[in-house]
Order: C-alpha cells, then sequence, then structure tokens
C-alpha cells in the first residue's frame, strides 16, 4: 500500500485491490490512509454504483477465497462508520436573561457567538458530494445545501447593512459600526474568520463606506482596528495572512470557506484527473491535494465552538437574516441618509450599479415550493420569543411602544398600522404571524421547509431531528426525508421546523457537465475595498448499498 502511494499514478483496479489488502481477516486496517482517501475521493473516476458493482462482482467471482470476500466486506463497512449523522437537535435551557434580545444592546460577545452557532451548524451539512458538485460546475447549480450557506452569509452582510442604515443620525449609524467592529474583533477570538469575512464585507460595502459623514464620528482607534482586520482577510498574496493566521488556530476555527473552494477549483482546473491519454490511471498527485483540502474541512466539523445558545435570540436572528433586500435597494436607503454632495447648479451624477451579490453570481435555482403549515409553526416558533421578551405588561399584546423596540431587531419591519390589521392599537400574536407569512411568501419562500418523509426501518440508534429522543421499535420505527435525510417520530412530523433541502448526488467526471458562465471566487477588498465579497457554505439517505456505502464520506 505503501508503494501505490507513492507512484504517480494508478488504475482503479488496482487502487481497490490496494484497499482490499488493506484490511486482514479480522477487520483489522494496517494503514488508513489510502482507504480513508479512495472511498472519499473515488467519485471523481469512478461512480459509487459502479464501484459498488465492482466490489459484489469481485465478490462473487469463483477464484474469490472466503478470506477475501471478508475483506471486501470489511472495505465496504467503514464508509458507513464515516458517514456524518443528522445532526440531532438538542434543546437548550432557556435562561432568564438580565438583557434585553434587542440587538443593540446585545454583548458583542453574544451576538458574536450566536452568529458563530448559525454559520457552523450550516457549514456543518455540507459534504463531500456539495463539494464535489460544486468543483465540476464551477458554481452552485443544483446544489441548494452549499447555496444556503452562501446566502446565510450573504444575509449577515446585508443585515448588517440594514441595522446600519436603520438609524436616522449619523451617530447613531457610527454607533452601530462600532458595535459591529467589536463584534468583528470577537469573531477573530473565537477564530471563526468565515464570519468575520461577513461582518467586515457588511462594513466596507460602498453602502456603507461611502457614509462620510457617520465617519467622522468613529474614533481613530476604532478605525485602525477595522482597517487591520480588512487587511487580515484580503485577498492580497493569495490570502496570505489569513493563510498563516489560520494554521496557527488550534481546538475550534471556522475557514473562509470560499479561500478554500478556491483552493479546491485550482487544483482541479492546473492538473487532469487522468495520468494517461487513455484514462485509465488516476491521476494520484491530484488526487492527495484535493483529499487533503476536503479532509481538513471534514475535521473542522467534528469540532464544535464551544457556544451557549440562546434558543430566543437564535429564533430572532434566523427570521432577521431572511429578511431579503437587494444590492440597489441597500444603496438607496444609504443615499436617503446621506445624499450626494453636489456642486451648485449641478445635476447629481447617476447612482452606480451595484454589484451582484454572490448567490447572484452562483447560481440561479429554483427554489422549492415550501409547505405552508410548516413554514407557519417556523414563524410561530420566531413570535412567541417576540411576545416572551418583548410583551413587557404581558397582556398578550404589542403595543405601540413595544413595537418599536422590536424594530430594532428587524429593520426596514413595516409600520405599526400595517401589522395591526383590526386598527384596535395593538398587536395580537396572530396579526404577527400573518404579517410574517405574507413576508415570507413575497421571499419566495427562502427558508424552504418542505420534507418529503417515507416510513423507515433503521439498523442503528437514531434520534429524532425535533425533538432530540429516541426512535424506538424494530420495524418502520419512524420517519426518514427522502430529499434531506433527515430524521423524526411520526408524532413529530408535523412539528419539524427544520428546512428541506434536496442534496444531489456526486458526478462522475464521466460525463463532465457543461460548464455554466459565472463567478465562483469571491476576493474581498485588496487596497481600497469597495465591497467584500461574499463566500460561505450544510444529511444523506442510505437507499441502498450501492448508493449509501460510497456517495458521501465527510
Amino acid at each position: 500500500m505503501e508503494s501505490i502511494l507513492s507512484e504517480q499514478s494508478a488504475t482503479v483496479d488496482e487502487l481497490v485491490e490496494a484497499c482490499i489488502q488493506a484490511f486482514d481477516e479480522k477487520g483489522t486496517l494496517k494503514d488508513t490512509s489510502l482507504v480513508r482517501m479512495f472511498l472519499m475521493m473515488h467519485p471523481w473516476y469512478i461512480p459509487s454504483t459502479d464501484m459498488a458493482k465492482k466490489l459484489v462482482l469481485k465478490s462473487q467471482e469463483e477464484s474469490c477465497t472466503a478470506e477475501r470476500r471478508t475483506k471486501i466486506c470489511h472495505l465496504m463497512r467503514p464508509s458507513y462508520k464515516w458517514k456524518r449523522q443528522v445532526t440531532q437537535r438538542v434543546p437548550s435551557v432557556s435562561k432568564k436573561r438580565k438583557m434585553s434580545l434587542l440587538f443593540d444592546h446585545l454583548d458583542s460577545c453574544e451576538l458574536a457567538e450566536h452568529l458563530t452557532y448559525l454559520e457552523y451548524k450550516s457549514f456543518c451539512k455540507i459534504l463531500f458530494q456539495d463539494y464535489h458538485s460544486f468543483v465540476m460546475h464551477g458554481c452552485t447549480v443544483d446544489n441548494p445545501i452549499l447555496e444556503r450557506f452562501i446566502t446565510l452569509f450573504n444575509s449577515v452582510s446585508q443585515w448588517i447593512q440594514l441595522m446600519v442604515l436603520s438609524k436616522p443620525t449619523a451617530p447613531q449609524r457610527a454607533a452601530v459600526i462600532s458595535h459591529f467592529i467589536r463584534v468583528a474583533q470577537k469573531l477573530l477570538q473565537l477564530q471563526n474568520f468565515n464570519t468575520l469575512m461577513a461582518v467586515v464585507g457588511g462594513l466596507s460595502n460602498s453602502s456603507i463606506s461611502r457614509l462620510k459623514d457617520t465617519e467622522t464620528h468613529i474614533s481613530a482607534e476604532t478605525n485602525k482596528v477595522f482597517n487591520n482586520l480588512i487587511e487580515l482577510v484580503t485577498s492580497c498574496g493569495n490570502y496570505s495572512q489569513y493563510r498563516k493566521r489560520f494554521s496557527e488556530c488550534s481546538g475550534f476555527r471556522f475557514p473562509i470557506l470560499g479561500v478554500h473552494l478556491k483552493d479546491l477549483i485550482a487544483v482541479h482546473v492546473a492538473l487532469p484527473d487522468w495520468a494517461d491519454k487513455e484514462k485509465t490511471r488516476v491521476n494520484l498527485a491530484k488526487t492527495q491535494q484535493l483529499y487533503a483540502i476536503l479532509q481538513e474541512l471534514a475535521l473542522i466539523q467534528t469540532t464544535p465552538p464551544s457556544v451557549d445558545a440562546n434558543t430566543d435570540l437564535l429564533n430572532l436572528l434566523t427570521v432577521s437574516l431572511d429578511q431579503y433586500h437587494t444590492e440597489e435597494e441597500i444603496y438607496q436607503m444609504s443615499l436617503q441618509r446621506e445624499p450626494r454632495k453636489t456642486a451648485q447648479n449641478s445635476s447629481p451624477a447617476p447612482a452606480p450599479d451595484p454589484k451582484p451579490t454572490m448567490i447572484d453570481e452562483w447560481a440561479v435555482s429554483v427554489k422549492p415550493n415550501a409547505d405552508p403549515t410548516v413554514i407557519k409553526k417556523h414563524i410561530e416558533k420566531m413570535v412567541e420569543s417576540v411576545f416572551k421578551n418583548f410583551d413587557t405588561d404581558g397582556d398578550g399584546h404589542i403595543s405601540r411602544d413595544e413595537f418599536e423596540a422590536i424594530r430594532n431587531n428587524f429593520p426596514y419591519l413595516s409600520k405599526f398600522g400595517e401589522l395591526d390589521k383590526n386598527q384596535d392599537g395593538q398587536i395580537s400574536r396572530e396579526e404577527m404571524i400573518d404579517y410574517f407569512m405574507k413576508a415570507s411568501s413575497l421571499l419566495n419562500c427562502k427558508m424552504g421547509f418542505i420534507h418529503t418523509f417515507t416510513e423507515t426501518t433503521y439498523v442503528k440508534p437514531t434520534f429524532c431531528e425535533h425533538c432530540a429522543g429516541f426512535i424506538w421499535g424494530f420495524y418502520k420505527q419512524g420517519y426518514k426525508c427522502k430529499a434531506c435525510g433527515v430524521n423524526c417520530h411520526k408524532a413529530c412530523r408535523s412539528r419539524l421546523a427544520v428546512e428541506c433541502r434536496k442534496r444531489t448526488k456526486s458526478i462522475s467526471h464521466e460525463t463532465p457537465p457543461a460548464l455554466q458562465a459565472r463567478s465562483y471566487s469571491f476576493p474581498p477588498p485588496a487596497n481600497t475595498p469597495p465591497s467584500l465579497q461574499n463566500t460561505v457554505i450544510a444529511e444523506e439517505d442510505i437507499e441502498s448499498v450501492e448508493e449509501g456505502v460510497f456517495d458521501v464520506h465527510l
């Protein structure tokens, strides 16, 4: 096995044979390096179904001894161990808060921790086939998990811009900017570089950087801190400062995923898959380089952040980040706050066309038809958190004064009268739920909560995604979504408020897709940052041995 790893190339059959021989008759691996690499990377050269058939045929050969057949079984079995289990939802204990849930009043450390929690949770849903599909296509076409991660990244960046622009005066806007710079500092302390780039990107966007009156109210020390953060995530020197800082981190660390995706594409484009024209010998140099990047991303998913997340705050953040505005709309808000100063008797120059967001550049995907019932349950959770924390007099309604506090969490929320449908001077739970339901439909149901459940028999311990309880029984114990792989009890199906994102299978390079004319890189600002480009990045289903064993290994 060591000799084949030292070679520049090998046939698929040679690699398969080396993996079989890596086991002894007791199933003990002599060396895991080749086996792990080949099981993860084989879709680059041969579809998983074909690989499974190849192993089945080898086990059925007349010359196949019982010992060899046992080794083949051992080769197929480890991939189940390496398949990531659906993340369990562990209900957090709600603590009585000593501070307001208003984002304006939140401690910068607490906000940084909750943003880290949300983005890391989304990051952990990304599996091998998502990376593979992205590299092969050069964009997120038919890749909803990765698209959702990018959307979340962009939402953080835009939400920060909206929070700044929601303030009517320059000193107030400067205070919000300074607050988010402190959040960025905390993100750096948490070693969360991905969300750090989203925050720095939002603050360096042209809609914020053009606010010169606001800038005069920001201290020189705060500006210095911000400039240092920009330099850390800048694309200069191929992100040299970021790479150096990231390599020095230990424990939990959250990479700028876009940088590592860029590395995957660079290797894929620079090196051929095959070492010969006949496409019979795998280029092991390329395989090992790709594997090193993917293996690092897989290891990061196994080290979660030490964050004690508050459920109410997560509910508010989730819905706040789902409020969507275009870059042009945000830029127009900026112009309203601080109009351009023009020379006397001269007409104002037209506004420059805002750069497209990362999601516009990467993919134009069809949104799923969401189930209104499931969306309503998700929004009900958020509304319950709102009433628990902002209905200060406990009368079950939101008054005008209480509503003004809520607007700090939802910039550019509609006026009080638009939510107060019956015009009785207060907003009920039903009125607020109805408002957000209509808002979600206008957003083309970005949340995507529809599931395709099927009754399932589990052969290993499985937990419910909704209640985190064990799914008991011997036959058809629970329900599994065929699209995203989420598991739950029969009674929990209607209460499950978890997004469903259908995952595409890894595609073989035997039939390369037509490359889309889309950008797939996301460089942050260099010397003068007009806008920090955004990136970001998230269950699987064992339908059969052929598909389940070899499709995903992160």
